[in-house]
């Protein structure tokens, strides 16, 4: 045997033997807790848990949807296709026209790390559906004939945008939010370009492991929230690259001040007012590499300065011993348990309300609406799917996510496509992005009447209190963090 041959075969079994040891590293954690029960308002955390070295791998890869094929909608709802073709449809917003904006986006170039561990995460990103240059595109779509189906595209705007994602609209100006700032376009209702240049409103941290920055308005038109993610897992890279992150941001559109609304929030991303209560919700992508059972992702309200424990505590008072960084004194003393559980690593992205003349009929009468783009370490898979958590009258989520769109994955390790964001057009239909199988599904309850305006939750509020009231027992303080009906 020739000692070239002698080499190659050396190879081979160096790479066999390689290639054997990623298999059993990323074999990683199987759940022990059922799904359902890390979910709802009361979720079973596993309290003796194994920090991972390398992260459990499971992706489903991406196969697109026959022309004949859809997801499957829950009984009493009907699901077709809205638009198609598109180029990775992550976000959008509907205009007060009717007519639909939607960026097509990914990731920006430099979001991942160098060396050898950014080439793995952008092989996975890859088999994901997620990987390759960001699009950075706006489209608008119009149903101009009002049957359901966007029979016109316009290409919006391509100048200016790096991963773009959020989007609002406000006396004439359409808001964008790149990874690195928030830009206003002008723009009037009906156009279907943009030529004039933008102006900034902010700078934004940028890129990071969560790229996205989302959007949205106050119900009075006066200041504009903004969702900003961290740029690692559980703050790994230091705490002075967080700063400005985790967090959602207040911008004044009067004074042009901003402050920090919310922080502790390791990836918000929908955020939505609850027109019952007045309220602002947002949907949050929990730590990494605690196992297939932990953490939950979650829903919950935003209280102006609230704290969600990031990167040291989460769901109020479990302390993840992986952080090195200090933790701020008095952190677990002020920080606030998540309203309601999604499930673990089901990456929660789109988040809507029901509200006046939605078309979801009464089983889906009140409550929120989240799209669920799916996990990739996690085993079994989570998410892929798009879900309703109901609420009582007085603005409290209840009971367990109801599955609204199914059948996304296809099995044998591969997914039809990945439910993203959600949006209602002018005739109160939910309209689906998904972004790996570029399409738009439109989701309805054939029949069912237009949905009623909400009404309004009343309440008095509090007098102000000159004095500080004495301390309470623990067992009195905890009571704050109970909802009654």
């Amino acid at each position: 045997m020739t000692l070239r041959r002698k080499l190659l075969i050396g190879f081979a079994a160096f790479i066999v033997i390689l290639s054997a040891l990623a298999w059993w590293a990323t074999r990683g954690d199987t759940a022990n807790v059922p799904f359902e029960k890390v979910t709802g308002t009361d979720p079973v955390l596993e309290e003796d848990y194994s920090a991972e070295k390398i992260p459990t791998v499971v992706i489903a890869e991406p196969v697109g949807w026959a022309q004949d094929e859809s997801p499957k909608a829950a009984e009493g709802l009907a699901v077709t296709r809205f638009a198609e073709g598109l180029d990775h449809p992550r976000t959008m917003l509907a205009l007060p026209n009717g007519d639909i904006v939607v960026a097509e986006t990914g990731a920006p170039a430099g979001a991942l790390p160098d060396g050898l561990v950014g080439k793995v995460m952008a092989h996975f990103m890859d088999k994901a559906g997620a990987g390759g240059p960001s699009p950075d595109k706006l489209i608008l779509l119009r149903d101009s004939n009002n049957d359901g189906k966007a029979d016109q595209r316009f290409t919006l705007r391509e100048d200016d945008l790096a991963s773009p994602s959020g989007l609002a609209y406000r006396d004439g100006k359409l808001l964008v939010a790149n990874h690195n700032g928030v830009l206003a376009f002008p723009f009037e209702i009906g156009q279907t370009a943009i030529t004039a240049k933008p102006e900034k409103l902010l700078d934004l941290p940028v890129a990071g492991m969560h790229w996205m920055r989302n959007l949205t308005i106050s119900p009075d038109g006066n200041d504009l929230y903004v969702a900003i993610g961290s740029a690692s897992n559980i703050g790994e890279n230091g705490m002075e690259v967080e700063k400005g992150r985790a967090s959602i941001m207040e911008y004044d559109f009067a004074t042009k001040a901003k402050r920090p609304y919310a922080e502790g929030l390791r990836n918000p991303n929908g955020m939505a007012w609850n027109p019952a209560t007045g309220e602002l919700w947002t949907v949050v992508n929990e730590r990494d590499m605690l196992g297939s059972d932990l953490v939950p992702d979650y829903l919950t309200n935003v209280p102006v300065g609230v704290q969600y424990g990031w990167p040291w505590v989460y769901w109020r008072n479990k302390v993840d011993r992986r952080v090195e960084a200090p933790m701020p004194q008095f952190l677990t003393e002020y920080t606030r348990r998540p309203e309601y559980a999604l499930g673990p690593h089901v990456a929660a992205l789109g988040l809507v309300f029901t509200g006046e003349g939605h078309l979801m009929g009464e089983k889906f009468g009140n409550g929120a609406f989240i799209a669920q783009h799916g996990s990739w370490n996690r085993k079994p898979l989570s998410g892929y799917d798009v879900v309703f958590v109901p609420f009582d009258k007085r603005g409290n989520p209840l009971e367990k996510p109801v599955p609204v769109l199914t059948g996304f994955l296809a099995g044998d390790g591969k997914t039809h496509g990945r439910p993203t964001w959600l949006a209602w057009d002018k005739a109160g239909a939910l309209l689906v992005s998904d972004d790996t199988a570029g399409i738009i599904w439109r989701v309805t309850a054939p029949g069912a009447k237009p949905a009623p305006k909400p009404e309004a939750l009343k309440s008095t509020p509090l007098p102000p209190q000159r004095n500080l009231r004495p301390p309470r027992p623990e067992e009195v303080l905890g009571q704050d963090y109970i909802r009654y009906d």
